[in-house]
């Protein structure tokens, strides 16, 4: 998502649902829309905050149009659709809770469980609406004190009403296995196969149902309520520079700026902001890491990732061999990288605050958004004239955010909501060239999202690790279509130094945000952390990932504290790393082979959660099991390193 100063990092962790044993349609929905973020409405949507948009360039750039979902956070059909969904989620329960093992035993059972899966999936469907909605019009403006009270008084309600269906895929995961294989040869149920083998994965993980309905309604107030507070404290933070108070989202956007003096001064307000605010996050922090540990020892989970492992399904030790190969590989990517970056500016190291600056030699001025809105769809177009016809209703339709707005969510996002509305971009564009990578990032997750739909509300989602691939794969046929166009020597020599930059911060420095996740959590089990204990460890994990030439200055170790990942889905970052190595050669097939690369590719995406990403990738002959997988991937960077330094 977010190609900032901490590149995907400051993107919003909000792809897809982690999916948990107690997870029910009204509850994931609910999370959808906070862990998949939250924007502001705009015009219809939240009049307000076209009063408080007053900057000329905001004027210039799309803003999305919510009211495909409701026309407003007053609208009455949300109080109509929230009666609803508590309707029939207490009709679902009376009519469902206790029977399911007995009637999917007898005849007919598989169209009887058929019937309720059916009806499971549209309260998920209703609900994931209203969550959606809401959470995007709180990731607008997460200050606004209407539209926070909405986005509570929705996500409580939601809760509330979920609790009644908390007991379905419980019991559904009790039954016998050769029961519900029997069920399952009834096509009617047979279509959910992928979604009822799937949720049974979740079965060594389920609790007593008592408990699950504890810990369901106390995430309201558990770590719903520190996300909130996160959220909100992120927005509200001010930083002072050059006199001007301003956001984080623009303070970081001038890490990025050509004026040296400019990048120091963002980088101490950023440090001297996070400083004064290191209590508050520290406490979130220790909160929530407490919380994942209570909730993973109750399961039963074995390894502090195992939980997030298990929603992407992917297996523990390909995880370890990616990370393993990728901390392997720094000194002959990033190292080496940032060294030579050094060289560029005549220096011997750069300061942290330099480490995005833009290079000497590339060009000046901002990209307009029409451009970069050409320069994604033409890339795309050349691929497929289908994934370029999807992503040009983006624009068309309205269904992207692109200013910078007070109190509006950092980073960017494509946010899926519901197979029967359509997924929404936000971006906060300032016509950097990494800001055209994003968009193309989004816009491969908004294609995905659009195919997967088709799924259906319970089989559309994708684990992390696929769900990044679209995004990745969208990046790297805009910049492989830029390359191929650009003549001029030094332009090329910046087009491939962007599109390392982008590699090393979407592998490495993922991993490095990875390993800093697994020793606090580790770490947190003996009992909290000080503020200064957690900077202790982010410069560790960041010393070694971005080596020695990249000088760490004071300040640096208050960094970890606006990454949104380690909030509301920890353990997220692995899955960038996954997807860019899974890219490279994904696109490396591409380039040997194209003929029918394009049908695969979208028949991929199309499939949704309904297989497995071995099943998925088995086409194009990838295998991410093969310990050796992940060094191809890598070595793609390392090629690019290579050519950069023939240049000199």
């Amino acid at each position: 998502m977010t190609r900032t100063a901490n590149a995907k990092a400051a993107k919003s962790s909000r792809k897809v649902t982690a999916k948990k044993a107690s997870a029910s349609p009204a509850r994931k929905a609910a999370s959808k829309a906070k862990a998949k973020t939250k924007a502001k409405t705009k015009a219809k949507t939240a009049d307000k905050s076209a009063v408080k948009s007053t900057a000329k360039s905001a004027a210039k750039l799309p803003e999305w149009n919510l009211a495909d979902l409701y026309q407003s956070i007053d609208a009455p059909e949300i109080a109509r659709d929230l009666a609803q969904i508590e309707a029939d989620c207490i009709a679902f329960e009376q009519d469902f809770k206790g029977k399911l093992a007995e009637e999917t035993a007898k005849d007919g059972g598989g169209a009887w469980l058929a019937a309720a899966v059916r009806r499971y999936e549209a309260i998920d469907d209703l609900a994931g609406r209203l969550a959606s909605f809401a959470g995007l019009a709180h990731a607008g403006d997460s200050v606004d004190p209407a539209i926070t009270k909405f986005y509570g008084d929705v996500s409580e309600r939601l809760t509330a009403a979920s609790l009644h269906l908390l007991f379905f895929t419980l019991e559904l995961n009790r039954i016998d296995d050769a029961v519900i294989e029997r069920a399952m040869q009834t096509p009617e149920l047979g279509h959910y196969r992928p979604w009822i083998e799937d949720s049974r994965k979740d079965k060594p993980y389920q609790l007593e149902d008592r408990v699950e309905q504890l810990f369901h309604e106390k995430s309201q107030t558990g770590y719903s309520a520190f996300n909130r507070l996160f959220d909100q404290t992120i927005a509200g933070l001010r930083f002072k520079v050059g006199g001007k108070e301003l956001a984080i989202e623009p303070t970081l956007n001038l890490l990025q700026d050509r004026e040296p003096a400019k990048r120091k001064a963002a980088g101490q307000a950023l440090a001297k902001t996070f400083k004064a605010n290191e209590r508050t996050f520290a406490l979130i922090t220790n909160t929530l890491a407490k919380d994942k540990e209570i909730s993973d020892r109750w399961r039963g989970f074995e390894d502090i990732a195992d939980s997030r492992h298990l929603s992407n399904r992917v297996e523990r030790e390909v995880v370890d061999a990616l990370v393993a190969s990728v901390r392997a590989a720094y000194p002959r990517l990033s190292h080496r990288y940032y060294a030579q970056k050094a060289r560029w500016f005549g220096k011997s190291k750069l300061p942290h605050w330099d480490r995005n600056a833009p290079l000497p030699f590339a060009a000046k001025g901002a990209i307009a958004w029409s451009d970069a809105q050409d320069m994604v769809l033409q890339a795309y177009d050349a691929f497929s004239p289908e994934m370029a016809r999807i992503a040009k209703r983006f624009f068309t339709d309205r269904w992207i955010d692109a200013p910078v707005r007070p109190g509006k969510a950092p980073g960017a996002f494509s946010h899926p909501t519901t197979p029967s509305a359509h997924p929404y971009v936000l971006m906060n564009y300032q016509g950097k060239p990494r800001d055209v990578m994003t968009l193309a990032h989004e816009l491969g997750h908004g294609v995905h999202q659009v195919l997967a739909a088709r799924n259906g509300a319970l089989m559309a989602p994708t684990p992390l690790t696929l769900a990044e691939t679209a995004s990745v794969f969208g990046e790297m046929l805009t910049f492989k279509r830029l390359l191929a166009q650009t003549k001029n020597a030094k332009q090329r020599q910046a087009l491939l130094a962007g599109k390392v930059e982008d590699m090393i911060n979407t592998v490495v420095r993922q991993i490095a945000f990875y390993s800093f996740e697994r020793a606090i959590h580790s770490e947190r089990r003996q009992g909290e952390l000080t503020a200064e204990r957690i900077g202790q460890i982010w410069l560790s994990v960041q010393g070694e990932s971005l080596g020695p030439a990249i000088e760490i200055k004071p300040g640096y170790e208050t960094f970890w504290m606006y990454i949104p990942h380690f909030i509301h889905s920890p353990f997220y970052v692995y899955a960038y790393a996954f997807g860019d190595c899974l890219v490279n050669s994904l696109y490396a097939v591409y380039e040997h082979a194209q003929e029918g690369f394009a049908e695969r590719y979208l028949a991929m995406l199309a499939a949704g959660g309904t297989k497995h990403y071995s099943e998925l990738l088995a086409p194009f002959g990838l295998d991410a099991r093969d310990p050796k997988f992940w060094d191809g991937g890598l070595s793609v960077i390392a090629g690019l390193i290579d050519e950069l330094e023939a240049m000199g």
